[in-house]
């Protein structure tokens, strides 16, 4: 009788979902379309209905917009089939079919998409960083102003502060309901202070000693505020504000943006921007 071979189990990186595990790290939708929303608000003097999320990934920000009103209706756009295949799958197939149906998804240039005037267009996560040039950037912002409506405001955001020069790796816990525990890593593994290029990687470490090697890589140009205010401007923008993070008791980030003519130098700050036509 021969011996029995051991059963060979997959590993937690075998079985992760990067994009899932993304998704919980990094993306809050609620915070960030309460933000956008509320904003867009005090702006303009009503709410706004029609938006677009350039870089869109899994289009959850997308989902959310359309769970908060009937009348909101989103557009996601991203060149990456695979990304919105999965947030049709798993985002998009979530919601009911009456929001579902006010969700476009579409695999097009950011550069090249063509839109009915929109309300709000979206460029976060520091997703336009991959345009490296001025040229290609100012381009870019160019081609979300003309497709604003008259009242559409233009919300992205940036990060910065001495830490942001650095090549470090950055951690926090997770809690995967499949998985366990999860570390998170960010890794600034490049970055070139005379082109400005940083490259970045997201890294997932399990309780069983498996690792989701660089799940993620981001090829990007660090940008500063001024920079792309400044670019923004020469865009056409005409007034753009700069919504600065506040700090608990504790002195922990609160989550609440608020706008400011000048912000600290921090090592490591998270900030959004407005920018009207």
């Amino acid at each position: 009788m021969s011996p029995q071979r051991p059963v060979v189990r997959p590993t937690a990186a075998a079985l992760a979902d990067r994009h899932r595990l993304y998704e919980r790290a990094v993306q809050n939708p609620r915070v960030e379309v309460d933000f956008v929303d509320r904003t867009y608000r005090l702006l303009r003097g009503r709410s706004a209905r029609w938006l677009r999320e350039d870089f869109c990934g899994t289009a959850a920000v997308c989902c959310e917009w359309v769970r908060r009103r009937k009348t909101n209706r989103a557009f996601g756009v991203d060149l990456d089939p695979e990304v919105l295949a999965w947030g049709r799958c798993h985002n998009l197939a979530a919601l009911p079919q009456a929001q579902r149906v006010r969700v476009e998804l579409l695999e097009q240039d950011v550069m090249r998409v063509v839109t009915r005037p929109l309300d709000v267009v979206l460029a976060m996560n520091f997703s336009y960083w991959l345009l490296c040039g001025r040229a290609a950037l100012r381009a870019y912002f160019e081609r979300v102003r003309a497709a604003l409506a008259p009242d559409g405001v233009f919300f992205l955001d940036a990060y910065g502060g001495y830490d942001a020069y650095r090549l470090i790796i950055e951690e926090r816990p997770l809690d995967d309901p499949e998985l366990g525990p999860v570390r998170y890593q960010w890794e600034q593994a490049h970055y070139d202070p005379i082109s400005g290029r940083l490259v970045c990687h997201i890294h997932f470490a399990f309780a069983d000693g498996s690792r989701l090697e660089r799940a993620f890589t981001y090829d990007w140009r660090l940008w500063s505020l001024p920079e792309i205010r400044d670019l923004l401007a020469e865009a056409g923008f005409s007034r753009v504000l700069v919504y600065w993070q506040g700090w608990d008791a504790q002195g922990r980030p609160d989550g609440r943006f608020e706008p400011v003519e000048s912000g600290e130098p921090d090592a490591g700050w998270i900030a959004y921007l407005s920018a009207e036509p």
